[in-house]
């Protein structure tokens, strides 16, 4: 018989224990501004461009390079084989000073004016700056609810500063979001603006990605094309891209390899790639770490964890946090942590290892699907991140994660497994002492639990081989008849009072 995880054990064996005391937050919901800025902002560049890509080996060294691409031209990687990343005129951006921009971000917040109601293009300035409004293609993406999540932290975790950044509250229910609006408003400038002969859009996905992807292009009219690997997807990733006209092609291997499948078709025919080797789609997720520090009023949290799969998201934070401190809106970055599933840990591996040499893993089936992946594109620019954040990396079995997504669900949650690989990450820590009692602490949440619905009725029923599901919640078959349903509810509400 399967037992219960250790986690899951030592999170219910303490009785009595007694929260610390509140940390008190102020959280305003009207500001006074200064004089208000005027909605967009003209900046005077000198005839330089404000955006464009470099190698990123030339950021994460912070040596010169000559090498430079336009957002313009269709490139993936640098001459030598490299990442790239876009570097912005910080020069030409910090002639605004900090309050400058917090007032801009702030006035745009719930505004309907195209584009800025998004919480993307509301900082369209250190995204895509000289794109045309009328190129951009938008759902208002972003703009997601910070839960505090009261009763996990206080009951569970004796934290009363606990955060959880409701990412996967959007348009096609996951982060994608964030950054395919950018990739696909640039593609959609290329097609027309510039006529450049791109037949569309691809991408290799776990699930979000090819919904994401598929929803933009669709509302522009741009043919997607997702390469899926077979049997690895939940059916509501599946029926995304299928619903929004993406032509979609299921394979016989793991994401890993229709990543390399995708790379060699987009390098023979003129469709644009969408994977996050395309640094393109980082410049739209790093504003959900702006968006936290703009939903605490510019005040930094100690802490923020980030599920980690493919690994250009917790890089894409760390970005979004650190351009925050380099233009005098904040005056440090908090700790990163990247939560990794034990079956597809290739970073944590490496963090354990003290950095010493990156080794690919064969990625086994996680409930985590969407990290599903054992040789990440952005393993680089995770590893840049975490050591100029301090960070940590952790991971979580599948008993583990399931137990934590269950556990969250319990105190008013409705999370996604890989938010359960996150909070695993966070009770360690916490349980460690590393994470104390009154840090600040933001969860990010990737995506939304109905898209895993199936994993958590199977957690439920208790269908999941060798494994103990100890928070199962099961409906209880009763006969119609009223004695019978007393008598249940009678003994129900006796065990609760016990």
């Amino acid at each position: 018989m399967a037992v219960a995880s250790p986690l899951f054990n030592t999170l219910f064996s303490k009785t009595n224990t007694q929260s610390p005391p509140l940390r008190r937050t102020t959280i305003k919901c009207t500001t006074t501004y200064p004089p208000s800025p005027p909605p967009t902002t003209t900046i005077n560049t000198n005839g330089n461009t404000l955006a464009k890509y470099v190698p990123f080996i030339s950021i994460s060294s912070s040596s010169p390079t000559t090498e430079s691409y336009s957002l313009d031209d269709i490139v993936y990687r640098s001459r030598d084989g490299g990442l790239l990343d876009v570097q912005h005129d910080m020069a030409a951006l910090k002639k605004f000073d900090g309050q400058y921009w917090k007032s801009l971000f702030d006035s745009r917040v719930g505004k309907t004016t195209w584009p800025y109601g998004s919480g993307v293009w509301s900082k369209k300035e250190w995204v895509l700056p000289e794109i045309d409004d009328e190129d951009i293609v938008s759902a208002f993406e972003g703009n997601s609810n910070l839960f505090w999540a009261e009763r996990f932290g206080k009951v569970h975790l004796e934290m009363n500063d606990l955060w959880v950044k409701q990412c996967g509250i959007s348009h096609t229910g996951s982060f994608k979001d964030l950054g395919m609006t950018v990739l696909v408003s640039q593609v959609n400038r290329l097609r027309k603006k510039l006529k450049r002969p791109l037949v569309g859009v691809g991408c290799a996905s776990t699930g979000d990605t090819s919904a994401a992807l598929s929803s933009y292009c669709a509302a522009a009219d741009i043919p997607s094309f997702v390469f899926l690997p077979a049997n690895k997807i939940s059916m509501a990733q599946l029926v995304q891209p299928i619903a929004n006209g993406a032509f979609v092609l299921s394979i016989d291997t793991d994401f890993d390899g229709c990543m390399k499948l995708i790379r060699e078709v987009t390098s023979e025919l003129p469709i644009y790639l969408a994977n996050s080797l395309n640094s393109l789609r980082l410049e739209g997720q790093k504003t959900a770490a702006i968006e936290i520090l703009q939903q605490f009023n510019w005040e930094v949290p100690d802490w923020v964890i980030v599920p980690g799969g493919n690994l250009g998201n917790i890089y894409a934070f760390y970005k979004g946090f650190k351009m925050c401190q380099e233009l005098g809106l904040v005056d440090k970055i908090p700790r990163l942590v990247c939560a990794q599933a034990t079956n597809a840990n290739p970073l944590y591996l490496y963090y354990k290892s003290g950095w010493n040499e990156f080794q690919p893993v064969k990625a086994k089936t996680t409930f985590a699907s969407a990290i599903q992946i054992g040789d990440p594109v952005s393993i680089d620019r995770a590893v840049f991140a975490l050591k100029n954040s301090n960070g940590i990396v952790e991971e979580a079995t599948e008993e583990e994660l399931m137990d934590a997504m269950a556990l969250a669900d319990s105190t008013g949650m409705f999370v996604c497994p890989h938010t359960g690989v996150a909070l695993t990450a966070l009770i360690k820590l916490r349980k460690s002492g590393i994470i104390g009692p009154n840090e600040r602490t933001v969860v990010v949440s990737t995506a939304h639990g109905l898209k895993f619905a199936q994993s958590k009725i199977d957690y439920h029923s208790r269908k999941i081989q060798d494994m103990s599901c100890g928070l199962a919640n099961p409906p209880l078959q009763v006969k119609a008849n009223f004695g019978a349903v007393m008598d249940v509810l009678m003994n129900y509400l006796d065990s609760r009072a016990s």
